[in-house]
């Protein structure tokens, strides 16, 4: 009984030992660590810090809420230059990676929406790339943007503009006004007269006058006279080249209309002509985004119908500056 005793006692006493020197290890190491850190230099502390909190941001800007500084006109006076918005990106479905998969969504755009969309016109180099500069980017506070082209002017990755035109819609515009015949309708009605009717806000802005129009259209007809090689008249060659700039849209059309009329054999010219004066289709699964400021806005009217998986996020409300807060119409 006396050696059961002292065995027990002895395996105890081991036991004991063994848990303590497990402990006081383990001790040392939180206090090796401890000191580490406190030896640590604080310009370090904040650089983790800030990474860390750089990489939060970044989640939260690629799969819930994104913050987005207006960079132009193009939406005044709903949203003016440098106003500062929240984007929900998860009402149609967030990115899985920039510009590669997209999750889909039971919800879809609606008309009169203001949204965010990737440029069509924009030519990615890949979701690293992206990834890297939104984070450089959001390091720097905005003020470091990598994402330029060969001359350092910054790309325009994604615009802001309004939903106005849908699937199964027809869109013309003439003089800077669109007239709309929804899918289903036998007849046209101007943009805003069919706003109303569904309820919807009209915030188009017009910078251009009609009277206008007639230098406008001028300037278009005496640059199609002299691609041609044709004599201009006096009234033509006292116009304005100036007047183009005011609604490059408007000049063009013109412009092709007077080409087409001198060579009406051109195919390229023909189809370029039916573009302008047939306006658009939207076909299934695309929206017409145009910008409020609809004489200073390169949208739709530019690049054609955008596919509704290009649309990221739907513009939520302005968070600064703090005079502008408030909810986005």
């Amino acid at each position: 009984m006396k050696t059961e005793a002292r065995a027990n006692t002895d395996f105890i006493l081991k036991l004991q030992g063994f848990t303590e020197s497990i402990l006081t290890r383990r001790l040392k190491r939180r206090l090796k660590e401890k000191l580490k850190q406190q030896r640590r230099n604080v310009i370090v502390d904040w650089l983790f810090a800030i990474l860390w909190a750089a990489s939060v941001v970044l989640v939260i800007n690629q799969y819930f809420f994104q913050n987005y500084r207006i960079p132009s006109e193009s939406m005044e006076k709903s949203l003016l230059i440098g106003d500062m918005i929240f984007v929900n990106k998860l009402s149609f479905g967030p990115e899985l990676l920039p510009g590669v998969a997209k999750l889909s969504s039971p919800i879809k755009p609606q008309r009169g929406q203001i949204i965010v969309f990737e440029n069509p016109s924009y030519l990615s180099k890949g979701p690293v790339f992206t990834i890297l500069q939104q984070f450089i980017y959001m390091l720097s506070l905005t003020l470091v943007d990598i994402d330029r082209d060969e001359n350092g002017e910054q790309r325009v990755h994604y615009l802001i503009k309004r939903a106005v035109g849908f699937e199964g819609d027809r869109l013309r515009v003439q003089r800077g006004e669109f007239t709309i015949r929804p899918q289903g309708a036998s007849s046209w009605f101007e943009e805003e007269e069919l706003m109303r009717q569904l309820g919807l806000p009209y915030r188009a802005q017009r910078m251009v006058d009609q009277k206008s129009y007639e230098l406008i259209e001028a300037v278009g007809k005496a640059s199609a006279l002299q691609e041609s090689g044709l004599p201009l008249n006096a009234s033509l060659s006292s116009a304005q080249s100036s007047y183009a700039y005011r609604d490059a849209f408007g000049y063009d059309m013109e412009r092709v209309s007077q080409l087409r009329a001198i060579n009406p054999s051109d195919p390229r010219l023909a189809a370029m002509d039916r573009r302008y004066s047939l306006g658009w289709y939207i076909p299934e699964g695309r929206i017409f985004p145009l910008g409020d400021n609809r004489d200073n806005s390169r949208d739709a009217r530019y690049f054609g119908p955008v596919s509704v998986n290009r649309v990221l996020g739907r513009a939520l409300f302005i968070y600064w500056p703090f005079s502008r807060a408030g909810r986005i119409l």
